[in-house]
């Protein structure tokens, strides 16, 4: 029988936080143990950020290649026939499940169930508002959990272990900790605290202390069924950290193409194939999983797919000394409405070219692994060289395309469809409430009969839709209306008339969060649509205002009537 695969992944820890990496600061005694016990890869990179990484990490291509660009307002959706490493497991007799965060598409068949998973409990956004007895999509429906959400994904997983521990079995363990916001329970955020450090502080390293001790309770669940000795372990993080702290004098953080931002701990263990306590040195990369854990598994590649990435067994049986000096890739998109070239890196064994909008560098991390010196002015060939290197890559990896995908309405799989408001294309004055328009994001300052918040999806099959929005809207603006428009043309007017204000969710942050907080939404019943098959443009706009403006806008719900 083939080996289990443990895949265990982290958002937002960066390499500093451990104990093993020389921070004192901090106890993560199963996570050290457990590199003891793996093959640790010590220059192993991943992309600046969560949901490209976990593109590259599941397919073995590069990010760009399967439609991810970035983090939200629909860029982080994967093309749906990209084929995962659950897909080619479950084809190979594995059982597959995902507990945690997936953050690759939020709607069918863009996700899990429809990407490779039998099983999945978490969420599909970039994150999730509420990290104590969270409401999670359980196998597409949402349902209460109680406990902390570390624990209760580790006991999904423990159940899913369990439960499949007669036959191979593919458990994808994506932990949202430490990623903000900052929840933790008392005993891991007092004892933090009375260690001197700040809130946020005491909230990361109570979050990964408590990461840690729920990867011991796999690990033992392991050994409890007598798995451990056929079972693959892997354990990475997904980007570098969050905020500036400990790192190991690393350049850059979490966003970064520099070596902070992408530079993460990858432990691997096999008992009887990887060796305890091996080093490696030579580079390797999230493109890498894959392709390893194919070759591990005796499990064929995708057919027709070029993968990006190669197998480290050799790396992980010690016979490197043919091993090449590869170029690895990192780009980072900063602009919601176009994508840009830079800013971007390459990295080999010894250099690391960066690419900004206004310039390049070049660094020799053999002799400056801080990224101290610009060396551009004295290596200019080598400048030259990776600078062609990179550009051609970045034309590769674009050629089909990196325009944020339609959103699919009309699978019998996905009867409600809901438009977020974070994946609309924004009109006149419009705006996010937090600015970014990350997940969980509203609609604000929709003050304007010219304004229009729009969405552009792709109906697989005609028919007729109920539509509704959840919204928010104060006494003093009843009596405005909202016009629904498809493709130019009105079809739905509404009369707003009743107030809601939405009030705000009380959760136990520790420190003031950066992104949205949560509100209780109304909805609103607009009425009935018929879309044709094909891609269409679906708009809300205000047919009258009648105080400050029409509403806060959550989301645009379409439920299939056919």
């Amino acid at each position: 029988m083939p080996p289990n695969v443990l895949l265990i992944v982290a958002d937002d820890m960066g390499w500093g936080d451990l104990r093993l990496h020389g921070n004192d600061r901090i106890d993560t005694p199963v996570l050290d143990r457990f590199a003891q016990e793996s093959a640790r890869f010590d220059r192993f990179f991943v992309s600046p950020v969560c949901a490209p990484t976990r593109a590259s990490l599941l397919t073995g291509r590069y990010h760009l290649r399967t439609g991810v660009s970035s983090v939200t307002g629909g860029l982080e959706t994967m093309r749906a026939g990209e084929v995962t490493l659950a897909e080619a497991l479950r084809a190979r007799g594995y059982a597959t499940a995902l507990a945690g965060k997936w953050h690759l598409g939020a709607h069918y068949p863009h996700t899990p169930k429809a990407q490779g998973f039998d099983r999945f409990v978490g969420f599909v956004e970039g994150h999730t508002n509420n990290y104590f007895d969270a409401t999670l999509m359980d196998n597409g429906r949402p349902r209460p959990t109680r406990g902390y959400i570390t624990d209760v994904f580790t006991d999904r997983a423990i159940s899913f272990i369990r439960e499949h521990r007669t036959r191979p079995f593919f458990a994808y363990v994506a932990y949202n900790a430490p990623h903000a916001p900052y929840q933790v329970p008392d005993r891991y955020f007092d004892k933090y605290t009375a260690r001197g450090l700040d809130p946020v502080m005491a909230s990361i390293y109570g979050m990964v202390e408590n990461l840690d001790a729920n990867v011991g309770r796999l690990l033992g669940t392991l050994d409890q069924l007598s798995l451990t000795g056929r079972t693959i372990v892997v354990f990475l993080t997904d980007n570098g950290p969050q905020t500036d702290r400990l790192n190991g004098g690393m350049k850059g953080r979490k966003g970064s193409v520099d070596e902070g931002g992408v530079r993460v701990p990858l432990f691997v263990r096999w008992p009887g194939h990887t060796q305890p306590g091996a080093v490696v040195r030579r580079n390797a990369a999230h493109i890498d999983i894959m392709p390893t854990l194919l070759e591990m598994t005796n499990t064929p590649a995708p057919r027709n797919v070029a993968l990006d990435g190669r197998s480290l067994v050799p790396l992980l049986e010690g016979r490197d000394t043919e091993w090449p000096d590869r170029r690895f890739f990192m780009h980072q998109r900063r602009d919601r409405t176009r994508v840009d070239s830079a800013p971007g890196s390459v990295r080999t064994d010894r250099w690391r070219f960066v690419k900004t909008p206004a310039a390049v560098a070049l660094y020799d991390m053999v002799a400056d692994p801080g990224q101290r010196h610009d060396v551009a002015s004295t290596h200019a060939d080598v400048v030259d060289e990776l600078r062609e290197a990179y550009d051609s890559w970045f034309a590769d990896v674009t050629r089909e395309g990196i325009d944020r995908l339609r959103i699919p309405v009309g699978y019998r799989q996905a009867p409600v469809v809901e438009l977020p408001a974070t994946e609309a294309v924004l009109g006149g004055s419009v705006v996010f409430q937090g600015k970014q328009g990350w997940a969980h994001d509203w609609i604000t300052n929709w003050s304007r009969e010219a304004d229009r918040i729009s969405w552009n999806v792709e109906a697989v099959r005609g028919g007729r839709y109920e539509a509704a929005v959840q919204y928010a809207a104060a006494a003093a603006d009843m009596g405005g209306t909202v016009v629904v428009e498809i493709d130019g043309q009105a079809r739905l007017v509404t009369k707003v008339a009743r107030a809601h204000d939405a009030p705000i969710v009380a959760r136990p942050d520790r420190q003031p969060r950066t992104e949205v907080t949560e509100r209780i939404w109304a909805t609103l019943r607009l009425g009935t649509i018929t879309l044709e098959r094909g891609p269409h443009t679906l708009s809300l706009r205000a047919g009258r205002i009648a105080g400050r403006q029409l509403m806060d806008l959550k989301s645009l719900t379409l439920r299939a009537r056919d």
